[in-house]
């Protein structure tokens, strides 16, 4: 179980997110402006902060410097209406550990939240902005991928799980934990959305980066 706290001020979106949070476990906190937002951050009571951009008081670009200036390293998600690549650089350069554009899929956020959760579970450890396996590099700030000199752009779900295929290099991933951590959903033995996305990393990772182990899963090779 953990603590989250929902900065947005749309009272029907964060409902909607507290709710589903609180479904799954967690206890949830609400508050609807940026500077309330701010306070209740820096208070060291929450293990995962979803953030919105768009707020009274002080927008969530704010709250996220001045987190981030003062020394927390608490995980964000941002949450916001603004789907442009500027704002989703803005926010990812001034320390959020993810974002999602309005509307979306309570599941997928879901997968994130889990995600940042588990790899914030070591509160002493060092914010990681990288991760390196198999020849690439992941930047978790800017949300791109490197081979050798070549630099990829990855979609959000492929920029999803090549961050799990890392974090786990060198293990096997079978496909319904891919898909629990990356889409949110249950296992159906009928879909092939894992096997899609594997395709869509082995042509921008190479061929080698990612195995199939048969009747178990994927494997990313360190």
């Amino acid at each position: 179980m953990a603590r989250i706290l929902i900065v947005e001020d749309e009272e029907r979106i964060a409902s909607f997110v507290a709710k589903g949070l609180r479904a799954e476990g967690h206890q949830t906190t609400t508050v609807g402006d940026g500077r309330d937002g701010l306070d209740h951050a820096m208070s060291g009571d929450y293990d995962l902060v979803v953030l919105d951009i768009g707020l009274p008081g002080m927008d969530g670009f704010e709250v996220l410097d001045q987190l981030r200036s003062q020394g927390s390293s608490v995980p964000v998600i941002v949450l916001t209406a603004r789907d442009s690549v500027g704002d989703t650089v803005s926010a990812l350069e001034g320390g959020a550990d993810d974002y999602m554009p309005k509307p979306f899929r309570f599941a997928e956020l879901l997968a994130r939240v889990r995600l940042r959760l588990r790899q914030g579970q070591d509160s002493g450890a060092p914010r990681q902005e990288s991760l390196t396996a198999g020849g690439v590099r992941l930047d978790l700030r800017t949300r791109r991928a490197q081979v050798g000199e070549r630099e990829l752009d990855l979609s959000a779900r492929e920029f999803a799980l090549a961050e799990i295929f890392m974090l786990n290099a060198g293990q096997v991933l079978s496909r319904e934990q891919l898909l629990d951590h990356v889409w949110g959903l249950d296992f159906d033995p009928g879909s092939n959305v894992v096997d899609v996305y594997v395709g869509y990393l082995r042509r921008k990772f190479g061929s080698e980066a990612i195995s199939t182990v048969r009747g178990m899963g994927y494997r990313f090779n360190r």
